[in-house]
């Protein structure tokens, strides 16, 4: 027997943990709900886990709006979950961060393979960028402006169009600093060369599904606007995940997991 809308709707406030007597109280509860739900996008904007909505912590700052809503405490927890084994942060939420787990950056991977094979054939700095990482390896900022003789300005466009389709990843680094203290930077890498192996299996179909699970009921017109891959999840792709018995339509608009 189908859960009902209500049901579902109970299942996503608990599993979601958008009520606070399911608060995140660590990083170690937050990368556990990594585990759990395989996505979490850091602020809430769609019905995708959010790590900082889970958190229910009053502002950094309240009132000062950007950075500083972020939660008081929980807000360096996005980055150092991102710093674990099996962890994959990537900016494909059309730009914005999501930390996936293995088994869900395993789906993407085919969508990121075929990004970075179109990207590096083209006439373009993006190619440069990644042609270049293919001979030195993963390289922070610093190097690569040296190496590439380029400005932080190029360098900033000729990796955000391919960080935002997965071909390239950021990751966050802590570099020493001229003063004896540290700074925060990036290393840029390849997406094969953080996920080597090409999965089998994966692809569009089989992570829209994977993330309507994570967010146990979602709005139908949602998985369009999660991703930054084209073509986008389309009515049509949803009518036959639907009639594969792969999703379920519990109520006019809404898709959920049978």
């Amino acid at each position: 027997m189908s859960a009902s809308l209500a049901e579902l709707r109970e299942r996503r406030t608990f599993e979601c943990r958008l009520e606070p007597d399911r608060a995140l109280q660590s990083v170690d509860d937050a990368a556990a709900f990594l585990d759990d739900r395989g996505i979490l996008t850091r602020t809430p904007g769609c019905s995708l886990p959010s790590l900082f909505e889970a958190c229910h912590q009053q502002p950094y700052k309240a009132g000062r709006g950007g950075f500083a809503e972020w939660p008081e405490t929980g807000y360096p927890w996005f980055w150092e979950i991102a710093q674990l084994d099996g962890v994959y942060a990537l900016s494909v939420h059309n730009g914005k961060n999501v930390l996936m787990s293995t088994p869900l950056a395993a789906l993407a991977d085919p969508l990121c393979r075929a990004e970075l094979a179109a990207a590096e054939t083209a006439d373009s700095d993006g190619a440069r960028l990644l042609q270049h990482l293919a001979s030195a390896g993963p390289s922070t900022l610093n190097d690569l402006k040296t190496e590439l003789e380029w400005d932080a300005s190029q360098l900033r466009r000729a990796r955000g169009p391919l960080e935002r389709m997965g071909a390239l990843v950021s990751h966050g680094v802590t570099l020493p600093g001229g003063d004896g203290g540290h700074t925060h930077s990036s290393r840029l890498a390849r997406w094969d060369q953080v996920f080597p192996s090409p999965a089998s299996g994966g692809g569009q179909d089989e992570l829209v599904v994977a993330c309507v699970r994570a967010a146990v009921l979602a709005p139908e017109a949602e998985p369009a606007r999660w991703f930054s891959w084209k073509p986008r999840p389309d009515t049509a792709l949803l009518d036959r995940l639907v009639a594969e018995g792969r999703l379920t339509r519990p109520a006019p608009g809404c898709i959920s997991v049978p």
